[in-house]
């Protein structure tokens, strides 16, 4: 019997190339994801799994989006546990406690009412607008990661987009901000 044998990686080796990423990592779980828990058990799970992998990364390579395909396969098996899953009584609370507080009209949106209207996007549109426009991967980065057509990832890109502009002016309007409206001017003729 031949026994498979698998080189060996030295912890600085793995600490160097994947570490530093670990906080954007985080960042694009909890997005993605929505649940501060979930999104750490994602990143736990993502980095475990590139430690247990990493002997086939090729060094080199973008080790970033290496981590981000292993972070985005992580969400898509565990994805389908937590469709099923309800919300837990603290979520439940804690929306509760919003609707029941008046908060004072802000005269302009706060980054908590850009990320508010973010998360109302489906979850598809989220992931590819994170890698894009956050995390800022190329459209052929993020169709790897994603692991969906880059013409999947412009598509969406461009409906998530719209999709946050339309809930960021609906936000906007719930709170009595008026919306600035483009005016089509002409151009003064030089004489």
């Amino acid at each position: 019997m031949n026994p498979t044998i698998i080189p060996t990686i030295s912890v600085e080796e793995f600490e160097a190339a994947a570490m530093p990423h670990v906080n954007d990592l985080y960042r694009t779980a909890r997005r993605v994801i929505g649940n501060v828990t979930e999104a750490e058990d994602i990143v736990q799970e993502t980095m475990l799994q590139a430690w247990k992998s990493f002997h086939r990364f090729e060094a080199g390579t973008n080790c970033r989006a290496w981590l981000f395909k292993i972070l985005f396969h992580v969400v898509s098996h565990h994805r389908r546990k937590w469709f099923r899953l309800k919300q837990n009584s603290e979520q439940e609370e804690e929306m509760m406690m919003k609707v029941a507080a008046e908060a004072e009209i802000p005269q302009r949106l706060s980054d908590e009412d850009v990320l508010a209207a973010f998360d109302k996007l489906p979850e598809d549109y989220r992931a590819v607008i994170l890698l894009a426009d956050v995390q800022e991967f190329s459209y052929r980065e993020v169709a790897q990661i994603a692991g969906i057509p880059i013409g999947t990832v412009m598509s969406r890109l461009n409906r998530g987009r719209k999709l946050l502009q339309g809930e960021l002016v609906d936000f906007a309007a719930g709170y009595g901000i008026k919306v600035a409206q483009s005016v089509n001017r002409p151009v003064a003729a030089i004489s």
